[in-house]
């Protein structure tokens, strides 16, 4: 089994993580959809990051997808989510908080990086941004009142909490500060000091 995709993206390193956390094995193999973009087009001509080759040849795109699938094989015991109806459902908000403000970090990244200067829409940007905002604040709230599930192993809203604040701090760290996020700041040091989250660099 081999996952496609280059860990400076916050999608590829959290199936990274998450396969990691499952106990699933695989081979990670570091193609970028742009400077390597016909070699990832061999593998899936869609040329999505993450993708994941399965054992049968199969290939999975989109993190989410990805993770669900190996979530529903696991074992109650590995599971990365909740079982129970509330649980789940603020596990899952919280993990469409995070995963749109990322979404949202990503317009305005490839907005600046990608778009020639005379072509951005200012307006456009304005409003990615106020969803961006939007959502870090409404995700930091989130995160203030949680507790972890277990001290030694992340759950799934740990892991794609943690993956996507460090990308949005890489990023575009001028746009949301940091300070005005404590709880998701002091989530995201806490697991990018351990060994598992180091084993997965963004960088």
């Amino acid at each position: 089994m081999k996952l496609i995709g280059m860990l400076d993206s916050p999608y590829v390193r959290r199936v990274a993580i998450s396969l990691e956390v499952l106990g699933v094995s695989f081979e990670h193999a570091a193609l970028s959809v742009f400077s390597e973009f016909e070699a990832f087009g061999a593998i899936n001509p869609v040329v999505k990051a993450p993708s994941l080759v399965l054992d049968d040849g199969n290939v999975l795109m989109d993190s989410t997808l990805i993770i669900n699938y190996f979530e529903a094989l696991s074992p109650a015991e590995r599971k990365l989510m909740p079982h129970e109806a509330l649980p789940l459902a603020a596990s899952l908000r919280s993990l469409g908080l995070a995963l749109a403000a990322c979404e949202k970090a990503v317009q305005i990244v490839y907005e600046y990086q990608l778009r020639p200067e005379e072509k951005r829409h200012q307006p456009w940007l304005e409003r990615v941004t106020r969803q961006l905002l939007a959502a870090c604040r409404a995700w930091d709230t989130q995160l203030s009142g949680r507790q972890p599930v277990a001290s030694d192993r992340p759950d799934q809203v740990d892991i794609t909490s943690a993956v996507a604040w460090s990308f949005i701090q890489l990023m575009v760290a001028d746009v949301v500060r940091a300070d005005a996020f404590p709880a998701l700041q002091a989530h995201a040091a806490r697991w990018e000091a351990t060994e598992l989250f180091k084993r997965y660099p963004q960088v």
